[in-house]
């Protein structure tokens, strides 16, 4: 058995079941066509007249992967496909479709608006185990909804993240979309957070952009211990692209590296390059290789390959940045199966890899390393 058959989707049991490190629920309603196809882009507006964003490799890729379990033919019509996904309806269609994804942990964001599926009835549909990441800034933004002054909301918030950092496994930082990532790498102090605080709820408190309290945020999650994620490179047009490198956040992390909590760089991509560097030199510094590879579609395998170009393969988490569809969790897993097959069995095939350490390798960035990152358990202890 060659390096491509033991890691490919075609024998998925030769990886252990996935650990999709970081994800978010799924519509529990049926979408309409055009919600659908949204998910699809990171785009935040319709498609451009006359186009489609069944037109791209995420859309090339549900076609690809998704219809034979909806009892049609692979690239199928859109048409054809949403109509069947009607007729079986949202729960069928999520239990087949995730199910089928070979993702036994699920670490779900949660800090995303709409009626989505939480960790545990996400990962139920797929058969496997389900854990929270906290969004610092929206357990912010509700806890400044109920806040009656500065001082409550800096003590409610401060108290927040210790409770939250009991049950979850995690926390995750979107100041890539709230002010961009070259931010003061040092903890604010008191006085400059009392009047931050001060300033954003008097306005409103409405959505947190504010650099000092994003900083805040940040070093309270740190103090903490659990890992915390950070969103880097592309995603919806809410963020500057230029200021979600990775590369912005080496003060952060030479700030970071004695504190004893790890950094995961979320997505990095189009500047995963950088942030297989920055996991290279940084030990508490990790990379994602989720979102890309759903959005490159046939180009996983050159992506995966030049994620491991630099990153020690210890440092590499799968995931997939689904959300909304449980499409988005099959497609994620079967690009990077594939491309992990692909990627690791050119390099067997070469003599530059034994095949016993591409399955080791490939088995680490599946699931072995956000099983030490995040401190989960077992499969047989859960």
């Amino acid at each position: 058995m060659t390096a491509v058959d033991a890691l490919g989707p075609g024998t998925p049991g030769e990886l252990p079941p996935l650990v999709d490190q970081h994800c978010h629920g799924v519509l529990r309603h049926e979408p309409d066509p055009g919600t659908f196809a949204a998910f699809l882009s990171q785009a935040e507006r319709p498609p451009a007249e006359g186009t489609s964003f069944f037109d791209t490799q995420a859309g090339f890729a549900v076609r690809r992967w998704c219809p034979p379990l909806l009892d049609l033919p692979a690239h199928c019509p859109p048409g054809d496909y949403l109509a069947r996904r009607r007729e079986l309806g949202p729960a069928e269609t999520r239990r087949r479709l995730l199910s089928a994804a070979g993702i036994g942990t699920y670490l779900v964001d949660t800090g995303l608006p709409g009626d989505l599926t939480g960790p545990a009835e996400t990962a139920q549909a797929g058969g496997g185990t389900g854990f929270e990441v906290v969004r610092l800034e929206s357990l912010a933004e509700r806890i400044a909804g109920a806040a009656s002054g500065t001082e409550e909301f800096l003590e409610d918030l401060g108290r927040a993240v210790l409770e939250a950092a009991r049950t979850a496994v995690g926390f995750k930082s979107v100041a890539a979309y709230r002010h961009g990532l070259a931010l003061d790498p040092r903890p604010p102090g008191h006085d400059d957070v009392r009047a931050a605080a001060g300033a954003w709820l008097a306005a409103g408190a409405s959505r947190l952009s504010d650099p000092v309290l994003l900083r805040h945020l940040i070093w309270l999650a740190v103090a903490t211990g659990r890992p915390l994620q950070i969103h880097t490179g592309f995603g919806d047009p809410d963020l500057r692209l230029d200021q979600a490198d990775p590369a912005l956040l080496t003060g952060l992390i030479r700030a970071t590296a004695d504190t004893g909590t790890d950094l995961v760089l979320l997505h990095c991509y189009p500047y995963h390059r950088q942030a297989a560097y920055l996991a290279g030199v940084f030990p508490h510094v990790y990379a994602d290789v989720g979102l890309a590879l759903t959005h490159v579609g046939p180009r996983a395998q050159a992506v995966l390959a030049e994620f491991l170009e630099l990153a020690p393969f210890g440092k590499l988490l799968f995931s997939t940045d689904a959300h909304g569809l449980p499409e988005l969790y099959l497609v994620g897993s079967a690009l990077f199966r594939t491309a992990l097959g692909s990627v690791l069995g050119a390099w067997t095939e070469s003599g530059a890899w034994s095949a016993q350490d591409a399955r080791r390798v490939g088995a680490m960035v599946a699931a072995e390393n956000a099983q030490r990152v995040y401190g989960l358990p077992e499969p047989g202890d859960r």
